[in-house]
């Protein structure tokens, strides 16, 4: 039996097989058809579907924002929210399929504003940044000037004070062991009182800058 001849032509010396996604490809840019190619549009639903499992872990105040700027459908929020409830390795699969299939329901607008929410997330906010070096500096002083726990004390009378001056006496006492024990060209490594020391002060100046936000924010109440 004669073998069948394939049908197609040639494109710069390749043949080029007729219903193939090359000749359906050419085919489009021919007719100046911009749609997407089957790949194309395989690869977007992945992203966004990717974007959806991301959106799992923003935070709950970038969640709200995105809430109130964007009419996020219900049935995206409540399958965010089964998400986080499900287990079951298959049925966690599904429910991120269902997500993925949500998301691509959203506008360009909105899926361009939950990826500017989540990379906002992944990178320190300018107040997060200035709270971290405020808590290095003082931590510093606090081990290196004994009256820097008083000046402490003035804007943070409900600080444990016998923890601090323990803490205090420990990163110190860290210091000089680590010292003498430091080699040239190595780093200078520090105790567990020395990172619970910064913790302690980042903790507290977090929640001191969070009262006067809201404070702030009650006198620009009209």
């Amino acid at each position: 039996m004669p073998r069948k001849t394939q049908r197609g032509y040639y494109v710069r010396g390749h043949f080029v097989a007729e219903g193939s996604d090359l000749d359906l490809e050419l085919k489009r840019e021919a007719k100046g058809d911009t749609d997407r190619s089957k790949t194309d549009l395989k690869r977007e639903s992945e992203q966004l579907q990717k974007l959806g499992e991301a959106l799992l872990t923003l935070r709950a105040d970038l969640m709200t924002r995105l809430r109130e700027s964007h009419d996020l459908p219900d049935k995206l929020i409540d399958a965010l929210a089964e998400a986080r409830r499900i287990t079951d390795f298959e049925g966690r699969r599904r429910q991120m399929q269902y997500i993925g299939k949500l998301m691509r329901t959203l506008s360009q607008e909105t899926v361009t504003d939950i990826e500017a929410a989540l990379e906002e997330q992944r990178r320190p906010s300018a107040r997060e940044t200035v709270l971290l070096h405020q808590a290095e500096q003082w931590r510093d002083r606090l081990i290196g000037d004994d009256a820097a726990l008083t000046d402490w004390l003035d804007t943070h009378p409900e600080a444990d004070v016998q923890h601090l001056r323990t803490l205090i006496r420990q990163a110190r006492k860290d210091a000089q062991g680590g010292a003498a024990l430091e080699r040239p060209g190595e780093a200078r490594r520090h105790g567990r009182a020395y990172r619970d020391l910064f913790q302690i002060v980042r903790t507290a100046l977090a929640g001191q800058a969070a009262d006067e936000k809201d404070d702030n924010d009650e006198e620009a109440t009209p």
